[in-house]
């Protein structure tokens, strides 16, 4: 059994998808780019993009009654690899080691409306 999450803290789905998915005892969250979800904005700069593509994950996972603590593994994609020290500075400020989640990073050649970071996570419920 499955069940969608949402919430007004992130920002919607812009196509047939939930924000997240609670199902055998996980969470997975659909890929979160950087949309301020109250105004739409997106900001400029990949650090500024990471805090908010993560800020979207956190509301998510707090609809969820969850925190970061409970992720076990990410996937980000970026537009550019150049922008991954960037990225992992503000992802290890996000996440609190020493156990950080498993993580894949993967250089992409285009994510939705043009940004430069998307991050996906699952999480143990």
């Amino acid at each position: 059994m499955k069940e969608a999450i949402h919430t007004d803290r992130a920002p919607a789905a812009i196509g047939p998808y939930s924000q997240a998915v609670r199902a055998g005892g996980f969470l997975f969250t659909s890929g979160q780019i950087p949309v301020a979800p109250a105004s739409g904005d997106i900001p400029a700069g990949i650090k500024a993009q990471a805090q908010q593509s993560l800020n979207n994950i956190a509301a998510i996972l707090a609809q969820a009654g969850l925190d970061r603590s409970a992720v076990v593994k990410t996937t980000v994609f970026l537009k550019d690899m150049n922008d991954f020290a960037a990225m992992n500075e503000v992802y290890a400020q996000f996440f609190e080691g020493p156990a950080y989640p498993a993580r894949s990073a993967v250089e992409v050649a285009r994510l939705p409306k043009d940004v430069l970071v998307e991050i996906e996570a699952v999480a143990l419920l």
